[in-house]
């Protein structure tokens, strides 16, 4: 696991308020959104995709088709922060 996704499945936790999960029960393929997996829903897609805007710098766009696909795993939303954000120096 890389750093990055360390850090996003603590803000996905502490975001979420997950009272029965623990950052390490996340796992980087894991299903965000199916039954399977977490079984977050649309609300707290919002909640994390503000929470990345601000902490990363991260623009997101809700007409982008391929967000869905952004916001499947660990590994995924990863790969989204790491390629859209803004450096702060």
């Amino acid at each position: 696991m890389t750093p990055l996704e360390a850090e996003l499945r603590e803000l996905i936790v502490d975001v979420i308020n997950l009272e029965d999960v623990t950052p390490e029960d996340i796992g980087a393929e894991e299903d965000l959104f199916s039954d399977d997996g977490l079984a977050l829903d649309s609300i707290d897609a919002l909640e994390i995709g503000v929470a990345i805007q601000k902490r990363y710098g991260v623009k997101l766009d809700t007409n982008d088709e391929k967000l869905p696909e952004h916001f499947k795993n660990l590994k995924a939303l990863a790969h989204l922060v790491e390629t859209r954000r803004e450096v702060k120096s």
